[in-house]
Protein backbone atom coordinates (compact mmCIF):
# COMPACT_ATOMS: atom_id res chain seq x y z
CA UNK A 1 0.00 0.00 0.00
CA UNK A 2 1.33 3.54 -1.09
CA UNK A 3 1.16 6.44 1.23
CA UNK A 4 1.05 8.88 -1.85
CA UNK A 5 -0.65 8.20 -4.75
CA UNK A 6 2.36 8.36 -7.13
CA UNK A 7 5.30 6.55 -5.83
CA UNK A 8 8.55 8.91 -5.76
CA UNK A 9 10.76 7.77 -8.66
CA UNK A 10 14.70 8.04 -9.01
CA UNK A 11 15.80 11.25 -10.73
CA UNK A 12 17.00 10.76 -14.25
CA UNK A 13 20.11 11.87 -14.16
CA UNK A 14 22.47 12.13 -18.03
CA UNK A 15 24.40 8.95 -17.75
CA UNK A 16 23.86 7.65 -14.49
CA UNK A 17 21.28 5.01 -13.67
CA UNK A 18 19.59 3.86 -10.77
CA UNK A 19 20.01 0.25 -9.57
CA UNK A 20 19.16 0.26 -5.81
CA UNK A 21 15.90 2.41 -4.20
CA UNK A 22 15.46 2.30 -0.19
CA UNK A 23 14.38 3.79 3.17
CA UNK A 24 17.33 3.83 4.84
CA UNK A 25 20.95 5.45 4.36
CA UNK A 26 22.37 2.29 5.97
CA UNK A 27 21.21 -0.20 3.50
CA UNK A 28 22.33 1.91 0.63
CA UNK A 29 25.79 2.45 1.93
CA UNK A 30 26.38 -0.89 2.09
CA UNK A 31 25.51 -1.42 -1.08
CA UNK A 32 27.68 1.42 -2.55
CA UNK A 33 31.09 -0.30 -0.37
CA UNK A 34 30.24 -3.71 -2.13
CA UNK A 35 30.64 -1.97 -5.42
CA UNK A 36 33.00 -0.35 -3.99
CA UNK A 37 35.22 -3.26 -3.71
CA UNK A 38 34.40 -4.47 -6.91
CA UNK A 39 35.58 -1.29 -8.53
CA UNK A 40 32.04 -0.13 -9.68
CA UNK A 41 31.89 4.09 -9.38
CA UNK A 42 28.72 4.64 -7.60
CA UNK A 43 26.69 8.15 -5.99
CA UNK A 44 23.82 8.32 -3.23
CA UNK A 45 21.02 10.52 -3.99
CA UNK A 46 19.13 10.77 -0.48
CA UNK A 47 15.86 12.71 -0.46
CA UNK A 48 15.51 11.85 3.35
CA UNK A 49 14.98 15.52 4.88
CA UNK A 50 17.79 15.25 7.64
CA UNK A 51 15.61 17.99 9.29
CA UNK A 52 12.95 15.69 10.52
CA UNK A 53 15.24 12.29 10.61
CA UNK A 54 12.15 10.26 8.93
CA UNK A 55 13.12 7.25 7.84
CA UNK A 56 9.39 6.23 6.64
CA UNK A 57 8.76 4.22 2.91
CA UNK A 58 8.16 6.63 0.56
CA UNK A 59 8.66 9.86 2.81
CA UNK A 60 12.69 9.26 3.20
CA UNK A 61 13.65 7.44 -0.30
CA UNK A 62 17.75 6.88 -1.10
CA UNK A 63 18.80 5.84 -4.35
CA UNK A 64 22.17 4.36 -5.82
CA UNK A 65 23.32 5.53 -9.11
CA UNK A 66 26.11 4.34 -11.29
CA UNK A 67 27.68 5.14 -14.43
CA UNK A 68 25.24 3.69 -17.43
CA UNK A 69 28.16 1.74 -18.58
CA UNK A 70 28.75 0.52 -15.18
CA UNK A 71 24.73 -0.78 -15.00
CA UNK A 72 24.85 -4.86 -16.07
CA UNK A 73 28.21 -4.93 -13.84
CA UNK A 74 26.15 -3.16 -10.76
CA UNK A 75 22.79 -5.09 -11.41
CA UNK A 76 24.73 -8.88 -11.75
CA UNK A 77 26.83 -7.72 -8.44
CA UNK A 78 23.84 -6.51 -6.39
CA UNK A 79 21.85 -9.66 -7.48
CA UNK A 80 24.65 -11.82 -6.23
CA UNK A 81 25.24 -10.11 -3.07
CA UNK A 82 21.16 -10.57 -2.30
CA UNK A 83 21.38 -14.58 -2.91
CA UNK A 84 24.27 -14.84 -0.98
CA UNK A 85 22.44 -12.70 1.88
CA UNK A 86 19.57 -12.84 2.52
CA UNK A 87 18.65 -10.11 4.95
CA UNK A 88 19.92 -8.40 2.29
CA UNK A 89 17.06 -7.55 -0.41
CA UNK A 90 17.34 -5.12 -2.80
CA UNK A 91 13.96 -3.29 -4.02
CA UNK A 92 11.32 -5.33 -6.02
CA UNK A 93 10.08 -1.75 -7.51
CA UNK A 94 13.43 -0.25 -8.57
CA UNK A 95 14.22 -4.12 -10.65
CA UNK A 96 10.61 -3.92 -12.03
CA UNK A 97 10.87 -0.04 -13.21
CA UNK A 98 14.30 -0.50 -15.08
CA UNK A 99 13.01 -3.68 -16.73
CA UNK A 100 10.03 -1.57 -17.98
Amino acid sequence: MSFFSDSPKPNEIDNWVCVLEGSTDLEIEMAKNYLSNLKIPSNILSKRDSAYSLNVSEMAMVYLYVPVEFEAKARKALAKLEEENPDFSMDEESSEDETD
